[in-house]
């Protein structure tokens, strides 16, 4: 078993994981040592080798210790990804097929190929793409999706390309709608132009563990009826979003650690707006989908059957977009970074191929703006402390005094209710969450001091701000500085 295991090219991940590459018939096949997968293929050329004999699980086993051994100690260190992978200014999407092809996109185009430079790991219920076909339109997609206003449909064909990116930040899509929006079809189709799965749409999970062990095994992740998310979802949606590692403590050992390291892009849909976060808000794009009428609706399994067809030159045209953002990456500069920068910066490098110069910007912004006011609503310290300076362009103290002077606004039984702050300190850890929203609507929350609370409005009548002097004379400050 030893013996037949050299044939294998073997090596290990960052993470210490044991690998193998593998010929079986005309190509090679990445399998993780410990995994069924090259347990078969060691069991079938024992099997060829002897003539008909199987192995004892008690010689496998050993000889199994043996190869991680080698491939850790003699292998070299690798990465291996789940299907999006980038080498060498180019990117590898995985195909998923039986002979282990994946697409290769470079500036100058994209193309199958299968002797890629990059590895990349089969997590169970992983499905095949189509082998893309060229000359397709994205228009085509238009069709299968719940997509009435035009800048929706920018801000979804800017996320599914961006979705195709072997590294994040990704933004969060959020799909909202009444019962019959078509939501659920919504994110099973973007799932099959980026990561099809057996389990297209799930539920949440109920811990962050569960949550990055979904995350380590898809590219892609979207989930299906969603009411409501957790404050500690919220973080870890957040965390997943830009790029993030989790640890645990390995099975059956005392000291140690099993991490897993993950970014991925996600969809979430649901009736209610249960995105309440500001944080989460500010890493998300929020699609609202229109009721279908009775007699626009269309059979699942038409839709299904018509969409099989297109999705082959439907993937071809996103794959230009992406050898488009490829190509122009280098070169495109923004007046101004948003947060997701990174998403902001692709998405108008291949916006040319696609749209007039400024349209993805311009429903991008309008997007991030539309959702303040629903973030506020859902905020009821943001909401209170907008009561507060209603009456006044500026207000400072302390976080106690800033408690009690909200306390007088909300009322007893508001300020009596579980989600409202109970003591100074858990009061400044939510203004400073919603501070970036006050700020959208023009009220400026500062921490001039330690313990000191600067509040103005932006309408409201100028007042004395940090680096003011106490003469009435203006000390120098960053030019902007509001």
């Amino acid at each position: 078993l030893v013996i037949l295991a050299r044939e294998a090219d073997l090596f290990h991940t960052a993470d210490e994981t044991a690998y193998a590459d593998v010929k079986v018939k005309d190509h090679r096949e990445t399998l993780s040592v410990r995994q069924k997968g090259f347990r078969r293929w060691l069991t079938r050329e024992f099997y060829i080798a002897t003539g008909g004999d199987a192995p004892g699980s008690e010689a496998l086993k050993r000889a199994l210790g043996i190869v991680e051994a080698r491939a850790h100690i003699d292998g070299p260190e690798r990465t291996v990804s789940v299907r999006c992978a980038g080498a060498d200014g180019k990117i590898y999407i995985d195909l998923c097929n039986n002979l282990w092809q994946c697409i290769e996109i470079d500036a100058d185009g994209w193309r199958v190929v299968s002797d890629p430079p990059v590895r990349f790991r089969r997590a169970a219920g992983m499905m095949a793409l189509p082998e893309p076909v060229r000359g397709g339109s994205i228009e085509a997609l238009r069709s299968f999706l719940n997509v009435q206003s035009e800048s929706a449909w920018v801000l979804t064909i800017a996320w599914i390309v961006a979705a195709m990116r072997p590294t994040g930040p990704y933004p969060l899509l959020i799909l909202a709608g009444e019962q019959g929006s078509a939501k659920s079809s919504f994110a099973t189709i973007l799932r099959a132009l980026v990561d099809p799965n057996v389990a297209a749409i799930r539920s949440m999970p109920r811990e962050d563990r569960e949550l990055f062990i979904a995350a380590n095994n898809a590219h892609m992740l979207a989930f299906d009826n969603v009411s409501g998310v957790a404050a500690w979802m919220s973080d870890t949606l957040c965390r997943l979003s830009t790029g993030a590692g989790f640890s645990t403590r390995t099975l059956f050992s005392d000291s140690d650690e099993t991490i897993l390291e993950s970014s991925c892009p996600m969809v979430l849909n649901g009736i209610e707006d249960f995105v309440t976060r500001p944080d989460l808000a500010d890493r998300a794009i929020f699609l609202t989908l229109e009721p279908i009428p009775e007699e626009r609706r269309r059979p699942e399994s038409e839709l299904k059957a018509a969409f099989e067809i297109e999705r082959p030159k439907i993937l071809g045209a996103l794959l230009d977009a992406v050898s488009m953002g490829i190509k122009m990456l280098p070169t495109t500069k923004l007046p101004r970074l948003p947060r997701m920068a990174d998403f902001a910066l692709w998405v108008t490098a291949f916006e040319s191929a696609l749209w007039p110069a400024g349209t993805f910007s311009a429903a991008y912004d309008a997007n991030r703006d539309d959702i303040v006011g629903t973030v506020l609503e859902a905020d009821a310290v943001a909401m209170a402390i907008r009561q507060l300076m209603e009456g006044t362009g500026a207000w400072s103290g302390t976080a106690t005094e800033l408690l009690k002077a909200l306390n007088k606004i909300v009322g007893e039984k508001a300020s009596a209710a579980k989600t409202w702050p109970d003591n100074p300190r858990t009061l400044a850890g939510k203004l400073r969450r919603a501070a970036p929203v006050l700020r959208k609507v023009g009220v400026d929350v500062q921490w001039p001091k330690a313990r000191t609370i600067s509040i103005t409005r932006a309408d409201g009548p100028e007042q004395p701000r940090p680096g003011d002097s106490t003469d009435g004379t203006e000390t120098d400050r960053p030019e902007g500085d509001s």
